[in-house]
């Protein structure tokens, strides 16, 4: 295996599992995580990276200007996957969770496929959910991110077809314990069909919805 900053790349994932290597920016350094996704493109044209810290955004964008970055969640792409026309839907139940919704959507998109948001249509204004509810369940997942009590999920799931996969995130007041709340009441949903990933990781509903489209192709 190539070693790299430190860290011994894994090139056939890709072959393997059907997702990349993805560099977690987060704990690493500048000079890090800039090596890290020089070699990755340098390989195989493509290359993405999430939680990029914010005092290394600005030095990374300028470092490859063909990068694309999404400001909110820190996540950058170099280069492009082959589009599939698959669409995954990204359902966020409020503003204050749209940085773990922007993450996944932005994964999504990396990935090759078309993401369909539908932003701040939470169970305290549920009507607003039904405006975009055709949208949604045209799609061949959906990933719903929510904080405080985590209800939106279970709505979701019980008025569509597609697998639903639950995001957590750590939004909301002393009890909701910084996401601890909701990642409970997603665990205990009452709808069937539902996933569930780890608190604030849109990465990983996103490479869970990846797979699941891709499934039958």
């Amino acid at each position: 295996m190539e070693t790299t900053a430190g860290a011994r790349l894994d090139p056939e994932r890709a072959g393997r599992t059907g997702i990349p290597e993805v560099i977690f920016g987060a704990g690493k350094t500048l000079e890090q995580n800039r090596a890290l996704i020089g070699a990755l493109f340098a390989r195989a044209g493509f290359a993405l990276a999430t939680r990029i810290p914010a005092d290394q955004r600005s030095a990374l964008a300028a470092a490859f200007p063909d990068a694309v970055l999404e400001p909110r969640s820190g996540a950058l792409r170099r280069g492009a996957l082959p589009r599939t026309g698959e669409r995954i839907a990204v359902v966020c139940a409020g503003t204050s969770d749209l940085i773990v919704a922007d993450e996944a959507a932005f994964a999504v998109d990396a990935f090759g496929h078309d993401a369909v948001r539908a932003t701040d249509v939470g169970v305290a204004g549920i009507h607003r959910l039904f405006d975009a509810l055709d949208d949604i369940a045209s799609c061949g997942a959906v990933i719903v991110v929510a904080g405080m009590e985590g209800a939106l999920p279970s709505v979701v799931a019980g008025l569509i077809r597609a697998p639903v996969i639950a995001v957590p995130t750590s939004v909301g007041y002393g009890a909701a314990f910084d996401g601890l709340a909701a990642l409970l009441g997603m665990l205990t949903a009452c709808a069937p069909g539902i996933g569930v990933v780890n608190i604030d990781n849109g990465f990983g509903a996103a490479a869970l919805a990846h797979k699941i489209v891709n499934a039958s192709r």
